[in-house]
């Protein structure tokens, strides 16, 4: 059977691109199609059903496009919308094909290495009020106790290319105050976004902890999801092909979005609505 399918990868902005490169640094050999939601992010404030919706109409656009599988590298869309798509509105629409979320691996990460069993958690407001990291905490382990801080202002800022300025460590100072009495071994940084503050993070967490930041993650997991799905794998193409795609302006997407990704990256247009695409 001959492989022709892409692996997609979504996000409400620039935040899955470090998601992306992870994926690609440890599964160089696979296509990849880009979806960066930018003319409507962040996701973090939004409610659970817009967040489904959006969701829903980037899940379409990637299968359009010839996708055979997604990753929704977005701890918004991971939380609220992840488990609708996958039980819901994929088995009747897309019977066959699987969305993946990044929310799982990090947590699973996070349970592996903290020895006390006291973990933290940043986010948007959209993931910590979910719940949804103490669902699957709970699940892995029971005694596992967890701290959340929803951090509203990183995603925006990160999204205006904002994260050198002298007033974002202030912010991210502040938001980590949160954590100075909570004895936490171990941080997780739930938003994708947040793998680009990752230094500034730990630079400024009022002690020393581990941090788990999900594009160093989902790569490996991913393989052995691929590893243990071979009915997926056999027709994933392995091109090195990768195609990215914003809602919102091209030029900057490019500027912002190799930032990310790590090298320069062409953009093309994409209609969520009408699921058309242009150069």
């Amino acid at each position: 059977m001959k492989r022709n399918k892409s692996i997609g990868v979504f996000d409400s902005g620039f935040g899955g691109l470090s998601i992306l490169k992870g994926i690609v640094k440890t599964l160089p050999e696979y296509d990849y199609i880009y979806l960066g939601d930018t003319a409507r992010a962040p996701y973090g404030a939004r409610t659970k059903e817009t967040i489904l919706e959006f969701t829903k109409q980037a899940v379409d656009f990637l299968f359009q496009k010839n996708c055979g599988l997604i990753i929704i590298a977005c701890n918004s869309a991971s939380s609220d919308a992840l488990r609708k798509i996958q039980r819901e509105y994929i088995t009747k629409k897309y019977p066959g094909l699987k969305v993946l979320g990044v929310l799982i691996p990090g947590a699973e990460e996070s349970a592996l290495v903290t020895k006390n069993k006291k973990i933290g958690v940043i986010a948007t407001e959209a993931t910590v009020f979910s719940k949804s990291f103490e669902r699957e905490f709970y699940k892995i382990d029971p005694k596992i106790k967890i701290y959340q801080r929803a951090c509203p202002l990183l995603a925006p800022i990160v999204e205006e290319g904002q994260e050198d300025k002298d007033s974002t460590e202030i912010i991210i100072k502040d938001y980590l105050e949160f954590f100075r009495n909570k004895d936490i071994d171990t941080l997780i940084l739930g938003c994708t976004h947040y793998g680009i503050l990752k230094e500034k993070i730990i630079k400024n967490m009022p002690y020393k902890v581990q941090v788990v930041c999900e594009s160093d993650v989902i790569g490996k997991k991913l393989e052995g999801y691929l590893a243990r799905h071979l009915e997926i794998e056999k027709n994933i193409s392995k091109n090195g092909k990768r195609v990215f795609f914003t809602t919102d302006t091209t030029t900057r997407f490019e500027k912002l979005g190799s930032k990310f990704f790590g090298k320069k990256i062409e953009v093309k247009k994409a209609n969520l609505l009408g699921g058309v695409a242009s150069k």
